[in-house]
């Protein structure tokens, strides 16, 4: 849904939404908007309000085992389709990967297949539909398809690695925001197939679920195991979920609900920020408010993990930590119609909530207000990109997250992962780089509610420079052209942009946009380096060991310079360790 200014009458007095030109029948005080201020979870699996009309494709084709739960699986989705506004037409036949075809569906299905089920040139549609806005949903096995297939790897986030015995585990929901995780509690215990992953996603998708690996027998990713992901990839979007394996899961209305909010989410129809999250800390998880104080009349109720304005106007403060320099804040939030409240930021301590307003930044929640008033507005002093905002923004009865990221005197505000607001503080009295965070309940008219408040400080940057490598060469893309594919080289340094390589703390290393990748995933002598999209594939981990070598551990070889002879335009390839000087590297520090 699309909300604005313009718009909000359709949705002012709680009785009528309006979607797409047409009005729809909404309520203020929805069955989802009750439930949580009762602090219990809801579970549903149709929406208040229609979506517009679309089309789901929904593909089951399998080159290996073959899961029983795809026909109810199918029958569960159709269901969810005729209650949510969206058609689903179901499919084993790999010939409906056309342009043509591809380009009637918002999202794309991929319901446990298995094994190499797309030849090239359907692949090639498929990665043609996700470049134009497609949206991928993945469900169980889909983690356990086209393993040769490298553009597969990154979109669905990680392959399948084993699994144990199925068994009761206990899951632990670690975005209650996202349409497809916000119905539940801060855990779920059930009943499934646990896969391990080859890889962790974590670094490149944005994690909704997780295992808790003590709760079962048999997993094996060290602790930490996601389980439900979200990430936008290469224009489109992709949403997995390694539950599904048994045919009653398909009859539980709490997954079926995970579904429908990762099929809206992929379709376009809600909105979420699937950014990969790494590096925050929490200052309020939904246990407790610990660490934080009421100024002003009114207050919050802590219910469900969730807190609850009740009156004002007041400001809810977390005097534990005051922030300086450079951070971001994440906060989740709701309103349950017309409804006003903000995010204060760069504000000193005080028991007076004036003290925020006169000496602080509000991010404004009101989408109903005047522009410089209204959601994504730094209060009174710039209004968002509307356009941007509308796009980005869930309507009343969802949850959204804002990012509030300060560096130096310069905020700026994302909207579900949008950007929205650009703003520069120039006023002395004021500081952005000093100060604490803060809530604000409005008023007995104005229910909005919060969840999951976290906060990232700076650290030091990742080491970027130039790779030196034998005869003092740079490793260097050729031609300096990031498209996929091109072959990495040495080449006398020079201080281009094809040579300046960013080393990251999740063990790849780029340079223009990209990242240095072993092609295919081979583990063969002589395979190709070569710069491709960072898709958190094992072809991408590189480790620089003491010796001075940088090792691939998905093939345990190295990173060689060909031959014995090295001038301009000698290529680099992947090669058994042997620490020679074509394999010494000196990396940025």
């Amino acid at each position: 849904m699309r909300f604005s200014v313009s718009r909000a009458a359709c949705w002012l007095a709680g009785a009528v939404l309006c979607v797409a030109g047409a009005p729809a029948v909404a309520s203020a005080g929805t069955a989802s908007a009750v439930t949580a201020r009762a602090g219990m979870t809801q579970v549903a699996t149709t929406k208040d309000v229609a979506d517009p009309a679309y089309k789901v494709l929904v593909f089951s084709k399998t080159a290996g085992y073959r899961h029983s739960s795809i026909e109810p699986g199918i029958a569960a989705l159709r269901e969810l389709g005729s209650g949510n506004n969206f058609t689903v037409d179901a499919t084993e036949a790999p010939q409906a990967f056309t342009a043509g075809n591809l380009a009637k569906y918002k999202a794309v299905v991929f319901l446990s297949t298995t094994g190499d089920v797309l030849n090239s040139d359907q692949q090639s549609a498929f990665e043609g539909y996700i470049h134009d806005g497609g949206g991928f949903v993945g469900i169980h096995a889909a983690a356990d398809t086209e393993y040769d297939w490298p553009y597969y790897g990154g979109l669905v986030g990680s392959w399948f690695h084993s699994h144990p015995a199925q068994q009761t585990a206990k899951v632990k929901v670690e975005d209650r925001a996202n349409p497809a995780t916000s119905h539940l509690g801060s855990t779920w215990e059930r009943f499934d197939e646990w896969y391990n992953y080859r890889t962790n996603p974590r670094n490149s998708a944005h994690v909704l679920a997780s295992l808790d690996e003590s709760s079962y027998s048999g997993g094996n990713m060290s602790g930490d195991h996601p389980i439900t992901w979200c990430k936008n990839y290469e224009g489109g979007r992709s949403f997995y979920t390694g539950l599904g394996h048994t045919d009653q899961a398909y009859a539980d209305p709490a997954f079926r609900q995970e579904l429908l909010g990762g099929i809206r989410w992929a379709a376009g129809m809600a909105h979420a920020d699937c950014r990969a999250e790494n590096g925050y800390k929490s200052l309020f998880d939904g246990s407790s408010t610990t660490g934080w104080k009421q100024a002003g009349p009114g207050s919050f109720e802590l219910a469900d993990g969730t807190l609850n304005s009740k009156g004002g106007t007041g400001l809810l403060w977390n005097n534990a930590e005051e922030l300086k320099g450079d951070y971001s804040v994440k906060v989740d939030w709701r309103m349950e119609g017309d409804d006003n409240s903000g995010v204060f930021v760069g504000f000193p301590a005080s028991d007076d909530p004036n003290s925020a307003i006169n000496n602080g930044y509000e991010i404004q929640i009101d989408a109903t207000d005047s522009p410089d008033h209204s959601t994504g507005s730094v209060y009174g002093f710039k209004a968002p990109d509307t356009e941007a905002r509308d796009a980005a923004l869930n309507p009343p009865g969802e949850w959204n997250t804002y990012e509030i990221r300060v560096s130096g005197e310069h905020l700026e505000v994302y909207l579900n992962g949008v950007k929205i607001n650009d703003f520069t503080n120039t006023d002395p009295a004021r500081s952005l780089r000093q100060g604490y965070v803060g809530l604000q309940n409005h008023g007995d008219d104005d229910q909005v509610s919060f969840r999951n408040v976290r906060v990232k400080t700076a650290t030091a940057p990742s080491p970027t420079g130039e790779i030196k490598g034998v005869n003092s060469k740079c490793l260097d893309v050729a031609g300096g052209v990031d498209a996929d594919g091109t072959q990495v080289q040495l080449f006398d340094c020079n201080s281009t942009a094809a040579q300046k390589w960013t080393v990251q703390s999740d063990g790849t290393i780029r340079a223009l946009g990209k990242c240095l990748d072993v092609k295919g995933r081979g583990t063969q002598d002589g395979t190709k380096i070569q710069l491709y999209t960072c898709n958190g594939t094992p072809a991408q981990e590189w480790k620089a060991q003491s010796g001075g070598t940088v090792v691939n551990p998905n093939s345990g070889k190295c990173l060689d310079a060909e031959g014995s002879t090295w001038d301009d335009g000698t290529r680099v390839h992947l090669w058994t360790c042997h620490g020679k000087t074509n394999q010494q590297w000196s990396l940025p520090s």
